[in-house]
């Protein structure tokens, strides 16, 4: 039954992606009256960012593809005053209103609010470093960013990419890439690529970037950019220059949070703006969700930021629901996220060793290498799991996968079971589907519990 009040007055979105344009429906469909802002600094609304490295490879090839809808639409069907090249610089917390920099001008003019939304996403990540400003050097942070590379690789045919960190941005970017036939090196200060996975899953990941020609410098950072008339021609490491026509910083992403910052509202681990689960900051009127945003970890209950997608559609359908009156809360996560690189599918979910350690927690762990199918079935190929336990208690506390097509998936088991605060034991007795194209007779997220019970 919808507890949706009446109208409390106009509404401003800052940013026009995941969190911003879910939130923004949200209030539209509850509220058909209500007067919705929203600015966006780009040209671009509610677009696939997760897409944009098959853009570039060219398994998509139209850049329309990536819209889910337009500002137009939203302005058309909708009714949602979607406005964008608009630049907000300020948040004025004691007038309520944003100063708002206009599309095509240095002109500075003021929005009023009477709830605001910051839904501005992240911006990658880099320390600073010499020859950064050169040309030729990507942070990918969004359509117009993806269309920027795009373009340059078409128009300047570089040879050389050096990608730099190997997170999901950087092996996904690597392996766009390498599809255009391109000399690809990564570089990764790490002892093995994706820091998210235990450095032995993460060696898995190493290989198979190997297995398709991506040149690997790993335990190497980087220490500066190598700059001829203004373009970037190599990259430097401690222990040497590469030729570089082109780089791709895949070094992660920190909360797009200055704008809170600077208004005086409160900040969460990484920078991220502090929300609590209503989606709600510590200022009144003010709220923020998606890239930007905080979230609670169900599995160590503190405050993170994860920077996904999946995450920033929640984020906004929860904080759209709550600013038009009505209830509704957003319970956390805890840390699934999937790739694929190559052939191999990669997935993560929970806590890894190192933020174990970090916690104190006495825990066990057990990896399991088996085939996605049964052995015999046509297709059947290489899975491994490792999955982590608590010892005291026998409390499930996260898993990796790394494997062969129908490998990644098996994650949501996982996930599924660390929400509901179940077992390591609790899984083996899951009642999982079974048929030879599909699985063996025990599931491999099941094999690798009963060979953790052991340990447990």
């Amino acid at each position: 039954m919808s507890n949706i009040s009446k109208d409390k007055g106009r509404v401003v979105i800052l940013g026009g992606n995941a969190a911003g344009m879910s939130a923004a429906s949200k209030i539209r469909r509850e509220q058909p009256e209500r007067d919705i802002l929203v600015l966006e600094k780009t040209a671009y609304t509610s677009y696939s960012s997760c897409g944009i490295p098959y853009l570039i490879g060219g398994l998509i090839e139209q850049v329309d593809s990536l819209v889910v809808r337009s500002p137009q639409k939203f302005r058309e069907k909708y009714n949602i005053d979607v406005r964008t090249g608009h630049k907000v610089v300020e948040i004025d917390l004691a007038a309520q209103r944003v100063k708002v920099q206009l599309r095509g001008s240095n002109q500075i003019a003021d929005e009023p609010y009477d709830q605001l939304l910051i839904a501005t996403g992240a911006r990658p990540f880099c320390p600073p470093a010499p020859g950064l400003d050169a040309s030729g050097i990507f942070g990918l942070s969004g359509l117009a960013s993806g269309i920027h590379i795009h373009e340059f690789l078409a128009k300047e045919s570089p040879k050389n990419v050096v990608v730099i960190g190997g997170g999901y941005i950087g092996l996904e970017m690597a392996e766009a890439l390498t599809r255009l036939k391109l000399n690809v090196s990564l570089v990764q200060k790490s002892p093995e690529v994706m820091d998210t996975l235990d450095p032995d899953m993460g060696a898995l990941v190493s290989q198979a970037l190997r297995s398709i020609g991506v040149n690997l410098f790993l335990s190497e950072g980087f220490e500066a950019f190598e700059v001829e008339n203004g373009r970037v021609t190599g990259v430097i490491t401690p222990l040497r220059t590469l030729p570089a026509d082109m780089v791709i910083l895949g070094l992660g992403v920190r909360p797009n949070s200055d704008l809170a910052k600077n208004a005086g509202i409160e900040l969460g681990p990484r920078g991220a703006i502090s929300v609590d689960g209503r989606m709600q900051t510590n200022t009144a009127n003010v709220w923020a969700a998606g890239d930007c945003a905080t979230s609670l970890h169900r599995v160590t209950g503190q405050q993170v930021h994860i920077a996904l997608g999946t995450i920033a559609n929640k984020h906004g359908l929860v904080a759209g629901t709550n600013i038009a009156g009505g209830e509704a809360w957003f319970p956390g996560v805890v840390g699934t996220a999937v790739s694929k690189i190559c052939a191999v599918e990669v997935a993560r979910t929970g806590l890894q060793e190192k933020e174990l350690q970090q916690l104190g927690t006495d825990y066990a762990t057990a990896t399991i290498k088996t085939k996605t199918r049964a052995g015999y079935y046509p297709g059947s190929g290489a899975i491994t799991v490792k999955m982590l336990g608590e010892r005291s208690t026998g409390r499930l506390l996260g898993a990796q996968i790394v494997g062969m097509e129908g490998a990644a998936k098996r994650i949501d088991i996982i996930a599924t079971a660390l929400t509901a605060g179940m077992t390591v034991e609790d899984i083996i007795s899951l009642d999982l589907s079974y048929a030879p194209p599909f699985s063996p007779v025990w599931d491999p997220v099941q094999t690798a519990a009963r060979q953790l019970v052991k340990k447990l």
